[in-house]
């Protein structure tokens, strides 16, 4: 197992900035999942740490070397790295069967053959290729070709595992099956892993650690669940959980009885937060767990059904307020809802969190 440290990392690509001073840690035996949009830098983030992309300034250790060091002029290799990686294209040779491409790294390692065909023996019954080993990549299916970028990996045991997007051209079932592959061959190897994913269900469900990023900055680390609960701007409340997070720009308005959030066509009572003044502008932010159907001549706000989502064990219901944002509600099983009808909503007031008119977090879940 080995750590990893990142200090002060920049990229730039030209007068484009694909990091921007990252700094992060990343402990021994972790699964640190880098999440974000399209352009946040978390491809090159896992490149800088591979060798593959040579960063402008900082510093990366990995366990007690220093691989890289722009005050000190160090850049070890990728070779020289004790590291393994899965790309997203599986990067497999075509001309070589599903055996010859798992032995590849024990041959670069000049491993003796007793020794190698024992582990790719091992390997190979472990991600369930052995009856394949004699195929070639381009008579696998997907789902095969990404076990034996994997068995490739595992094969040489590296003590640090990077992905890049590994599951992304599987179809949803298998990559919900990979997703569970994926950490149990982690967890029994005890491998440092660092996986790069734009989709949240990968990250919630594999991460010990989440970094979400967006334009070369991490905007918030911690754990897939913490973030999820407590978000600290309304980047990462809008990015993390699926659906997004129902985020409602209001206004903050101290009346006789107490404090309210209003915004088109709702009104929502709120306690008394310490940093907010009247007539403040906010962002409040609402789950779709947490928004329910209220019984007609309350709630907080109308609204119509623009879409029923009906899934047999769960419904989505995407609604319309007229002058504010759609609003979408989860709820649990079967409901009788169709397009077009009329419902009263009502939010979980212990479940919202309150943004700042600069997108920071004033409080996350606001108990009454």
């Amino acid at each position: 197992m080995s750590k990893i440290s990142v200090r002060n990392l920049t990229k730039k690509y030209g007068t484009a900035i694909a990091l921007n001073n990252v700094s992060l840690e990343i402990e021994s035996g972790e699964f640190l999942v880098l999440l974000g949009p399209s352009g946040c830098g978390k491809t090159t983030l896992l490149r800088c740490l591979a060798g593959l992309e040579t960063p402008d300034a900082g510093e990366i250790i990995m366990g007690d070397t220093v691989v890289f060091s722009s005050e000190k002029n160090i850049m070890t290799p990728p070779g020289k790295r004790n590291l393994g990686m899965v790309f997203q294209s599986y990067a497999l040779w075509p001309h070589m069967s599903v055996r010859d491409n798992v032995k590849f790294g024990l041959d670069v390692l000049k491993t003796p053959k007793p020794i190698a065909d024992e582990r790719l023996d091992e390997v190979l019954g472990d991600v369930g290729l052995g009856h394949l080993d004699q195929r070639y990549p381009s008579e696998l299916s997907g789902g095969q070709q990404q076990r034996v970028a994997l068995a490739r990996l595992l094969a040489t045991q590296p003590p640090v595992f990077l992905m890049d997007e590994p599951l992304s051209n599987l179809d949803a079932r298998l990559r919900m099956d990979m997703r569970v592959e994926l950490k149990r061959f982690q967890s029994e190897a005890k491998a440092t892993t660092v996986y790069v994913t734009h989709d949240q269900t990968e990250a919630m469900t594999l991460a010990d650690k989440i970094v979400v990023l967006q334009s070369g900055r991490i905007e918030q680390t911690g754990a897939p669940l913490d973030i999820y609960n407590n978000p600290q701007n309304v980047f990462v409340a809008g990015f993390i959980g699926s659906p997004r997070m129902n985020l409602i720009e209001a206004t903050a308005n101290q009346g006789a009885e107490g404090w309210t959030l209003t915004a088109p066509n709702m009104s929502v009572p709120i306690p008394n937060v310490a940093c907010l003044t009247d007539g403040a502008h906010c962002t409040f932010g609402i789950r779709p767990e947490h928004v329910s159907i209220a019984t007609e001549g309350s709630g907080h706000t109308k609204a119509q059904v623009a879409f029923a989502e009906q899934l047999g064990g769960e419904t989505y219901l995407y609604c319309d307020v007229e002058g504010s944002p759609q609003i979408t509600v989860h709820q649990p099983g079967q409901l009788p809802i169709v397009k077009g009808q009329t419902l009263a909503l009502n939010f979980a007031l212990e479940n919202m969190h309150l943004f700042d008119a600069y997108g920071q977090v004033i409080v996350n879940q606001v108990t009454r």
